[in-house]
């Protein structure tokens, strides 16, 4: 089981083009490029706005997610993508979506805090650098866009969970809400706890998601143990955390992108 979910996660870092199919980003949508002194490397970011954008003068709260090739058109996904741009068109959001895109081959290591024995990985710190220094002021300063951490998201799934978790812990005063769906805990589970156990205070709303066939039944019990040790941090009263499991859920696009309203409805 644990193999076929790794097997999933390392397969994820490629975009295998027998999925491809015609291009579905809706013109609310447009890429640029950034260069990351962080990483070495420029990045391709995509972003939506909200079709009332250009006829209004109003400020928008900001999403950050990763594996953008997922995000909004089937021709770059890796197995379907979450259609976001789509989803927020229906429900009239008012919010701008930053999708930033992995590395490929350097997917693993940009998305884990720490180095996996078997995996390596371990450069997240400078990934989320590169999101908080470089790539956010850019954002900020050319979109209208309320800047605050109550106003700005991350969100993710599998090693993207990850990493999204990871963000919240480092940079509390950035981001106020995550979107944690699936998360790999597993790569660095020991680290994981151990920073939750060492973080006093933990005031961004989260939203947990997983499936209960996800490959391996670790993912269910290292989010309850996150979940548990958030929860001892902070009154239940405050709701600031949500958990969902999803009954037959598997460890795929399509879990993702059917729960995405739902968590995004809840951030927000």
């Amino acid at each position: 089981m644990m193999q076929r979910l790794t097997l999933l996660i390392l397969l994820f870092i490629a975009t295998d083009k027998t999925f491809a199919q015609k291009n579905t980003a809706s013109k609310q949508v447009s890429t640029f490029t950034i260069e990351a002194p962080q990483l070495n490397c420029p990045k391709k970011i995509w972003i939506y706005l909200p079709k009332n954008y250009e006829t209004s003068k109003k400020e928008y709260p900001v999403m950050y997610i990763h594996d953008a090739q997922n995000l909004f058109d089937a021709k770059t996904s890796f197995a379907g993508e979450w259609n976001i741009d789509e989803k927020l068109d229906s429900l009239r959001a008012q919010v701008i979506v930053i999708g930033i895109e992995h590395g490929n081959e350097k997917r693993i290591e940009e998305l884990t805090p720490y180095k996996n024995e078997k995996y390596g990985g371990g450069n997240a710190d400078n990934y989320l650098e590169f999101i908080v220094k470089t790539l956010k002021p850019a954002i900020d300063s050319k979109y209208r866009t309320k800047t605050n951490a109550r106003n700005t998201a991350i969100m993710g799934s599998s090693l993207g969970g990850l990493v999204s978790y990871y963000a919240v812990l480092k940079y509390p005063e950035i981001f106020g809400k995550a979107g944690v769906f699936s998360p790999a805990f597993w790569f660095n589970r020991k680290e994981i706890i151990e920073l939750t156990n060492n973080t006093p205070k933990l005031k961004t709303k989260i939203y947990f998601l997983c499936g209960d066939n996800e490959g391996d039944a670790d993912v269910i019990t290292n989010l309850n143990t996150i979940d548990e040790l958030i929860s001892e941090k902070r009154c239940e009263c405050k709701n600031l955390t949500m958990k969902k499991i999803v009954k037959g859920g598997q460890h795929n696009e399509k879990l993702w992108r059917d729960n995405f309203v739902n968590a995004f409805l809840w951030l927000y």
